[in-house]
């Protein structure tokens, strides 16, 4: 009940202003974003390496309203691609973007989204690392998946995210299943209409299970996004039986969360990579972090009762 208020109230600016200037807030957003800053993002990145963790870097910000900050967010990600390359960790560190950050959403936004990000594909390449597009409400699918074919042509690594409860999700892993395609599995966090969409969990999860059977069984390589230990079992089974070796899949997960579940991955063999966000705009990314798990909220309402 509380997921659809949560999530309304990451777009407002009231409730942006209450939450951003409660005391404890800063510290519970730090256990899920790395930073406001760039070196801070690189000093999680060092610290995730160091214990055997890949990660992948997403500059924050999202809903932009004017093509200047879309340039902005392509020359952040510009900077994040040569401290990659200075640091050497681009075998180690690639980069998420939301195509909306770089202008998609705006007048002639899909050719304005491509253009932006056609340069941090490009850099990326050049620090020894990728990019993977993620994947935002079911309106945006068409079009990023047409920029991630023209992508593709000239960095084939160029990946992808899928959202299981999308009804079209099956055809599109079908589709994405060929040699040297990157696809990241989830199960979708927007509140999608019941029009496209499965609405009840049970029906969700039945889906991630089908779209990762069919991502397993192709040629490509599947990354499962997911918290859900059935679900790690599960894509865990379903790499034995493809005949799949542990470094041909991996297995992603958000910073902050079940990091002992994530240690415990590496320890087994598998390659585990961390969502790192970082940036200033933070406050859209928490709230939806919250909304998605009660014990994420539990753990903030808890500290505003300690705390204040």
């Amino acid at each position: 009940m509380l997921g659809p208020v949560l999530l309304a109230a990451s777009r407002s600016d009231a409730i942006r202003r209450i939450v951003s200037a409660a005391p404890v807030t800063r510290p519970v957003v730090d256990r899920f974003v790395a930073g406001e800053r760039l070196d801070e993002s690189m000093a999680a990145v060092r610290s995730l390496d160091q214990r055997g963790l890949e990660v992948t870097l997403d500059h924050l910000g999202e809903d932009i309203t004017d093509p200047a900050e879309a340039l902005r967010t392509r020359d952040a990600y510009l900077a994040l691609a040569e401290a990659l390359k200075e640091q050497g960790l681009g075998a180690r560190a690639e980069m998420s973007v939301k195509l909306s950050a770089f202008g998609q959403a705006l007048a002639g936004g899909h050719d304005l989204a491509l253009a932006n990000v056609t340069p941090v594909v490009e850099a990326a390449a050049e620090a020894g690392t990728t990019v993977t597009l993620d994947m935002e409400d079911h309106t945006t699918v068409d079009s990023t998946l047409a920029i991630l074919a023209e992508l593709r042509k000239t960095f084939p690594q160029t990946g992808a995210v899928l959202q299981s409860y999308l009804f079209r999700t099956e055809d599109d892993c079908h589709a994405l299943a060929g040699e040297g395609s990157r696809v990241r599995l989830v199960k979708g966090a927007y509140k999608e209409p019941a029009s496209v969409a499965y609405q009840d969990k049970r029906e969700v999860d039945l889906a991630y299970v089908r779209c990762l059977k069919i991502l397993m069984a192709g040629k490509g390589y599947p990354m499962v996004g997911s918290h859900d230990p059935r679900m790690v079992a599960i894509a865990q089974e379903l790499g034995r039986r493809y005949g799949r070796k542990l470094d041909e899949y991996e297995f992603q997960m958000l910073y902050g969360i079940r990091e002992a579940e994530q240690e415990r991955l590496v320890a087994d063999g598998h390659r585990m990579r961390v969502y790192i966000p970082y940036g200033t705009d933070w406050y859209g990314y928490f709230m939806r972090r919250l909304a998605e798990r009660p014990a994420n909220l539990t753990f903030f309402l808890r500290s505003l009762a300690t705390r204040g």
